[in-house]
């Protein structure tokens, strides 16, 4: 595990670019540091990191993940997600412990998101008997990531999101001040407009929701 995380900044580190790192610090109101990679040259350095033949054992996953997440450049908490997913077809159901433990530390919507959509939300599909403990854990925290998590986790899956439960979701919700909240309830309301206009026209009438979260939810309809 040393080596591969040293190999890997390394690469990095060989990289990097100050300027670029500038404007990212600024756009993430300088929260977290950056090497100043772009997307596309991060990818292609990731790339034989992530191939099936160099990844660690799955056992190692957790104690890599938290190590990754531990460094400041913003860049390795977008590598440990990435090869987070490379494992998801072995996910244990005690992998949520990790997952969780991504949402909460260094929170912000860059890691959060992609944890929520592409994480997240295959846990559940493979152990959905941890959904309602989980999501009412997360809904109860009073933590805005987990929370938002609890909205994400559908975001693409269009005929087969729950809608049931994706209603009461929302309407525990209903009422916060938090942007990232009232921007999320939005956003699945819009992402699922694009397969049942109906029903989010439906839902969207008789709920009280914020002015953010109705106009997200209706800007498909209303062009």
């Amino acid at each position: 595990m040393t080596d591969f995380l040293q190999t890997l900044e390394k690469e990095f580190e060989a990289n990097s670019n100050a300027q670029i790192a500038e404007g990212q610090k600024a756009y993430m109101r300088h929260q977290f540091e950056f090497y100043g990679l772009t997307s596309p040259k991060r990818r292609e350095i990731q790339r034989p990191f992530l191939a099936q033949s160099y990844l660690p054992p799955k056992e190692k996953l957790h104690a890599m993940v938290k190590t990754l997440w531990q460094k400041p450049q913003r860049e390795y908490q977008f590598f440990a997600q990435e090869l987070v997913f490379k494992y998801i077809k072995q996910f244990s159901i005690s992998d949520i412990s990790i997952l969780e433990y991504m949402v909460t530390h260094k929170s912000w919507w860059d890691t959060v998101d992609y944890i929520a959509v592409k994480l997240i939300g295959p846990y559940f599909v493979l152990y959905p008997e941890q959904l309602d403990t989980y999501l009412e854990k997360w809904l109860a925290s009073g933590n805005i990531w987990l929370q938002r998590c609890c909205l994400l986790y559908q975001l693409k899956r269009k005929d087969d999101i729950d809608t049931f439960r994706l209603s009461l979701i929302i309407q525990r919700l209903l009422g916060s001040k938090e942007f990232f909240i009232n921007k999320a309830i939005g956003w699945i309301l819009r992402e699922y407009s694009r397969t049942n206009p109906e029903w989010v026209k439906d839902f969207v009438a008789n709920n009280e929701l914020a002015n953010l979260s109705r106009r997200e939810a209706l800007r498909l309809m209303d062009r």
